[in-house]
């Protein structure tokens, strides 16, 4: 089975073939980051017009790659939410006609429980690859890190699971990129706050930790405790404006900062993957979504988690937003007599949760 997988949730248009849910054929992403940079952060018209322009050659790359044609597709995967009402829209859309022109079964995926599924891939022939050689195990613990979610879930079996815990404001991600900005730091966040991190010191400020539910997250205070220590750190009031602070903040202040915050963001995750490893204690824990590619959380896992069993992380190229994890989990969706979506009538979700 060769499942087409569409994802166009956010500022990345991608496309990929997977072959029976775990080999990868081809995995194509055309990002508009470079775009976004200059804000810091996303802007959602920006987008959806590059979405538009970007869909259907990134579909055509992916088929070219696999060495595919059309009859050698069996189905459609496409997020239709969680994400930007207008960038899901130009996937959706592109998603319905071609399964009506091509007549495929279309699959519309969840792209929160799709991160997930970038760790069932176990084999590729495309190069600079790194998998594993066997699918996780369930019951599974589930950690979703990103822009947009953190979440942790507890699989039975493939959709069959429970949402533990989740954000209440930020995610981690967001929070990523909201310091980065003060700190007068690039977009994205996550990369360039590990980069100045590595030149700080993460003892050097108290910042807290927030005390949520069980299982639950929340890094709106911890972003707004950053604010007032880097108007503080410059002898500025409450009412200094953010985007002035880096001007007055000195490099060895940013690098500081930038590490103090990142340790408890990280422990923030960690703490709450310990407790749920200790409560249900799963055969496989697996990691998704961007922030998976940060050294300092898989460095306080492996540190809190020191396990019989391996924690599981997708390639690299695979922890941000790929076509790849939706065509994984659409051959699950298809093989396993999941519901088909219909392509006259599939809608987007922009607020989706698991």
């Amino acid at each position: 089975m060769r499942i087409l997988g569409i994802e166009s949730s956010c500022d990345e248009t991608a496309a990929a073939i997977v072959k029976d849910g775990q080999h990868l054929l081809s995995n194509i992403v055309a990002s508009s980051m470079d775009l976004h940079a200059q804000y810091g952060g996303v802007v959602p018209e920006i987008a959806a017009r590059s979405h538009i322009e970007a869909i259907m050659p990134v579909i055509q790359q992916a088929l070219n790659a696999a060495n595919c044609t059309w009859d050698d597709v069996d189905g459609i995967a496409v997020t239709y939410g969680a994400g930007l009402g207008g960038s899901l829209l130009i996937g959706v859309l592109a998603a319905r006609t071609l399964a009506i022109i091509h007549k495929k079964p279309l699959y519309s995926i969840n792209h929160v429980e799709g991160h997930i599924y970038a760790n069932f891939l176990t084999s590729t022939s495309l190069l600079g690859y790194q998998m594993r050689t066997v699918q996780p195990e369930f019951p599974m613990l589930g950690i979703i890190v990103s822009g947009g979610h953190s979440q942790i879930v507890l699989f039975r079996d493939h959709f069959d699971y429970t949402l533990l815990g989740q954000t209440q404001d930020d995610a981690i991600g967001e929070a990523f990129d909201k310091v980065a900005k003060m700190l007068g730091l690039a977009y994205p966040g996550g990369p360039s706050v590990a980069k100045a991190a590595l030149e700080g010191d993460s003892n050097r400020y108290k910042l807290p930790k927030a005390k949520m539910g069980k299982y639950d997250f929340s890094f709106s205070g911890l972003k707004t405790a950053v604010l007032r220590l880097c108007q503080a750190e410059i002898g500025e009031k409450y009412d200094f404006p953010s985007t002035k602070l880096s001007e007055r903040l000195s490099e060895a202040q940013k690098h500081n900062i930038a590490a103090s915050f990142q340790r408890i963001a990280i422990e923030t995750i960690v703490d709450k993957a310990k407790l749920a490893f200790e409560e249900f204690a799963p055969k496989s824990i697996v990691i998704g979504g961007g922030v998976a590619a940060s050294q300092e959380l898989r460095r306080q896992l492996s540190q809190a988690l020191p396990l019989p069993i391996p924690i599981e992380y997708p390639d690299m190229k695979l922890c941000t937003d790929n076509g790849a994890m939706i065509a994984t989990l659409g051959c699950f969706t298809a093989s396993l007599g999941q519901p088909e979506a219909d392509p006259y009538t599939l809608d987007i979700a922009p607020n989706l949760s698991m």
